[in-house]
Formats: structure tokens, C-alpha cells, sequence
């Protein structure tokens, strides 16, 4: 009986402290309105409407996006950028969206404005029909 109250106040003490460490990585920026305009130039400087994943390499849903990420970066070269943050590698680099799950989509304007948010698995179709929505023309030949 003791060995397991032992185990079971081991687990107890796992799953607090690695909840703990998720929500540390996770947690919005103290700054975010300064670290999120570090950002923003980039998108602006462009003028391209962009897409911005945030996930990571090992997440199941990140992985079925890691080809639709690829194939629109591809297809729409010059009319749309797409990038994506791995916020298991770089936690510090997703901290100024304010994400609560991965994979998070995020649109934005030509000017960095945030259009749109999606939580979850957005698939390529999906994708194109949410920029249609938000009034963003995008070549034919991607469609």
C-alpha cells in the first residue's frame, strides 16, 4: 500500500512539473506589443500577405501541415510567404503570438496586421478558401 501511495504521489509530483515547464514555454511574453513589433517589419518590408505556423517538427498534426507549408511556400513564391516557427526549438521566438496549442496558423495582411487565427490542422484547401474569405487574391496556378 505504501509503494503505491510513493508512485502515485511520483506521478503526481511528473505530471505538475511537466505541466509547469509547458506552460512556461507556452506563456505569452511579458512585452509582446515590443517583441511583436520586432516582427512585424519583416512582414512589412515585403508586402506580402504571410502565413506563420507555429508547431514543431514532432507534433503528429504539425507533421501532416510540414507539406502543405511546403508546397504553398512553392506554389504562391511572390505572392505569399510562408513561414513556420518550431516552438519546441525556439520557444522564445513563439512567445510574442500568445499561442495556446501548435499547430496555430496565423494570416496577416500585407501591412503585418493579423487577420485570422486557426488552432489545430488546416488543410491546403482550407487554407486557400480562408484567404479568399479575408479578400486575398492569389495566382491560379497554385489552386
Amino acid at each position: 500500500m505504501a509503494d503505491k501511495r510513493s508512485t502515485l504521489r511520483l506521478t503526481a509530483a511528473v505530471v505538475i512539473v511537466g505541466v509547469a515547464v509547458a506552460a512556461y514555454m507556452l506563456r505569452p511574453a511579458a512585452n509582446a506589443d515590443t517583441a511583436h513589433a520586432d516582427v512585424a517589419p519583416v512582414a512589412e518590408s515585403v508586402a506580402l500577405p504571410r502565413m506563420l505556423d507555429l508547431g514543431a517538427d514532432k507534433c503528429v498534426p504539425c507533421k501532416m501541415m510540414a507539406p502543405i507549408l511546403d508546397e504553398l511556400k512553392q506554389d504562391y513564391a511572390g505572392s505569399l510567404t510562408v513561414d513556420f516557427i518550431d516552438v519546441w526549438k525556439d520557444p522564445t521566438a513563439a512567445q510574442p503570438y500568445g499561442i495556446r496549442v501548435i499547430p496555430t496558423q496565423i494570416f496577416f495582411a500585407k501591412d503585418g496586421t493579423e487577420l485570422f487565427r486557426h488552432e489545430g490542422f488546416f488543410s491546403r484547401e482550407d487554407i486557400l478558401a480562408k484567404w479568399r474569405e479575408l479578400g486575398v487574391t492569389l495566382p491560379s496556378k497554385g489552386a
